[in-house]
């Protein structure tokens, strides 16, 4: 199997950066593998064990370590998150690399969530994530309780040609190191320099120095086989994300997601924070229900 990393030592340093932020999410935690048929999977297990359970999908080319550290509602109190390394994306889970078309990914999550011992969960997923997550609805229904998909791609993405602006300053990045470059490549996603985090900052650089990116994001599901699903859903999506704009997302979700309640982020990019007002609302949809 061919390593996702471009060296051993760039590998090193992805874990490195890892471990280092995952030591600064401000409360315990606990690492726990577990086994698939496509391969070994690591989760961050962290938050009150008497709290609503909440696995969670982090973004692509990206980390648990980065999702726990740049999102306060995860680690508010209210979830015992179960956040879970993408099989084949830098981190601790194995590098076995999926396709994005298809379902592989959704069946790789039904099998992570019988293995963590549950028989349907309530989850969360942005970007990436997010698409995981919709693919997961289609190809076990059954193991989804709840889902909040934020940014999502799989549901109608944008024509792969709006993300094209990314590639040219990541080349002059790879080529100069300068950082004025780097920036530029993530500015598409952030809509203003401002909205780049430190955090995030670090996490890109690490991933386009040394790994393999992945360009391609899950592919949007079968209509049909979302119907399947009737877990209450929120999706929320974005005026100005140039990857997954809500004017294809939203209306998308309204067509063919059962139970759906649609949320439109305006004056948002890709990137960026949730409102207060956002926040409070998806974790109050998350915990709906709950015993």
């Amino acid at each position: 199997m061919k390593s996702l990393y471009k060296s051993a030592e760039g590998k090193r340093a992805v874990l490195d950066l890892y471990d280092e932020q995952l030591s600064r999410i401000g409360c315990p935690f606990e690492d726990v593998y577990v086994d698939t048929a496509f391969g070994r999977t690591h989760v961050v297990v962290t938050g009150d064990p008497e709290a609503v359970p909440l696995l969670s999908f982090h973004g692509g080319n990206s980390t648990t370590a980065h999702n726990l550290i740049t999102s306060p509602l995860l680690l508010r109190g209210d979830f015992r998150v179960l956040a879970v390394d993408t099989i084949g994306h830098p981190g601790k889970s194995d590098e076995t690399c999926l396709p994005p078309s298809g379902y592989a990914y959704g069946e790789w999550a039904a099998q992570v969530i019988d293995a963590l011992g549950f028989a349907r969960m309530r989850c969360i997923g942005g970007s990436f994530g997010a698409g995981i997550l919709a693919k997961l609805m289609c190809a076990a229904p059954e193991k989804v309780e709840r889902a909040v998909l934020f940014v999502p791609s799989g549901i109608k993405n944008a024509p792969a040609w709006h993300s094209m602006s990314m590639m040219g300053p990541m080349v002059m990045h790879l080529f100069t190191r300068r950082e004025e470059w780097f920036v530029k490549t993530l500015l598409p996603m952030a809509g203003a320099p401002d909205v780049i985090d430190a955090e995030t900052l670090a996490t890109a650089r690490a991933t386009i120095d040394h790994a393999k990116v992945k360009a391609g994001m899950p592919t949007d599901v079968d209509p049909e086989r979302m119907a399947a699903c009737t877990a209450p859903t929120l999706v929320m999506a974005s005026d100005a994300d140039r990857l997954f704009p809500a004017a294809r997302v939203l209306p998308q979700a309204e067509a063919i997601i059962p139970n759906v309640t649609c949320r439109l982020m305006r004056g948002r990019a890709h990137m960026g924070a949730f409102t207060a007002e956002q926040e409070c609302e998806i974790v109050e949809f998350l915990k709906e229900g709950a015993r």
